[in-house]
């Protein structure tokens, strides 16, 4: 697995350039000075990376399964929840970021099927890791 390179320079405002394996693209937090998006943010990656790897599980088993789902689809948001709301905030285990995944699946899908994907869904690895939490490990390079 190739390192994902991202790098921001001193007079590009709030943006950073991303190169991955042959691909590149930009992550672009300016509007939150300027109010005005000309880019997707940080957020707008994570919450893709889930949503896609959400929708691909789902496909994959349905078809492992046979089963006719024609379409899924996944609409997500990212939310920080307020200290005021959290019963138990003080708590290691308080987490005050929430995504919401509302989940759409299209095709002649009995109830059971239905309920089973949904299952499913909650079972892709992004949603397992981003639950699990990450560690996180710097090194200073020379």
């Amino acid at each position: 697995m190739l390192d994902v390179v991202v790098s921001a320079q001193n007079n590009a405002g709030m943006v950073a350039q991303v190169q991955t394996e042959g691909y590149n693209f930009v992550i672009d937090e300016s509007g939150m000075q300027t109010g005005v998006k000309n880019s997707p943010d940080p957020y707008d990656y994570i919450l893709s990376a889930l949503g896609a790897c959400t929708v691909i599980t789902l496909h994959m088993y349905a078809q492992r399964k046979k089963w006719p789902l024609e379409r899924a689809e996944v609409r997500l948001r990212h939310e920080r929840m307020h200290t005021d709301d959290c019963a138990a905030c003080e708590t290691q285990d308080a987490k005050l970021n929430q995504i919401t995944k509302k989940l759409y699946l299209y095709g002649a899908l009995s109830p059971e099927q239905r309920q089973r994907l949904e299952v499913i869904s909650s079972r892709c690895p992004v949603q397992k890791t981003l639950e699990a939490g990450l560690t996180i490990k710097t090194i200073l390079e020379p």
